[in-house]
């Protein structure tokens, strides 16, 4: 099943961000070479796709996970979570209808 892991930043989070991201990418890029991921990024804090040192605001990933549990343990290991990047991490079952 997929669940959605939605995670909202600190403020003024971006170096921190910036810092771990190579890490957080890897585990991504674990996902979707298994074939679990079926999307991920950031939430820019403004309206651009490139938002500069505006920065953002949080992620969303939804990839596959056999459990709800496996989906939080997972989001409970990311690096930006020990970077102090998050500050609230929400997963929730998922079910995709569209396209």
């Amino acid at each position: 099943m997929f669940y959605a892991i939605i995670s909202e930043d600190n403020p003024n989070s971006l170096p921190l961000r910036q810092q771990a991201r190579g890490d957080h990418i890897e585990r991504l890029q674990d996902l979707k070479a298994q074939g679990r991921l079926l999307v991920a990024g950031p939430h820019p804090a403004i309206d651009s796709e490139d938002p500069g040192e505006a920065g953002f605001t949080g992620s969303l990933v939804i990839a596959a996970f056999d459990s709800l549990a496996d989906a939080q343990t997972w989001a409970d290991e990311d690096p930006y979570i020990a970077a102090g990047v998050y500050q609230k991490v929400v997963v929730k079952p998922y079910k995709k209808v569209l396209p």
